[in-house]
């Protein structure tokens, strides 16, 4: 199961009202924080509440972004979440069993 987990971002508000993200820092499996620059970006249109493309129940008022990034040398696609109310940005993760 994922779970929404906050983290840093930079990002560039236009005179618009866009929010535009930038960069991405959020910390590994080993405690070493990482920074990864948004190659690319598209909003994910919604009109009501819904499910995320990667499995997150996802409210009216929280922005999705789909971004991609280079990890390694290699494309990889990834879902940011902007909340509206209270401006924290959020990355899918998967929850750590504990057994």
């Amino acid at each position: 199961m994922k779970q929404k987990v906050p983290i840093d971002a930079i990002c560039q508000h236009t005179k618009d009202g866009e929010i535009i993200p930038i960069k991405i820092r959020l910390t590994d499996d080993d405690g070493v924080c990482q920074e990864y620059k948004i190659q690319n970006f598209r909003i994910v249109p919604k009109e009501k509440d819904l499910f995320s493309p990667d499995g997150l129940f996802v409210s009216q008022s929280t922005r999705v972004y789909e971004c991609k990034i280079i990890v390694f040398q290699r494309e990889r696609i990834i879902y940011l979440y902007y909340r509206d109310g209270d401006g924290i940005w959020c990355i899918a993760k998967n929850e750590e069993k504990n057994y």
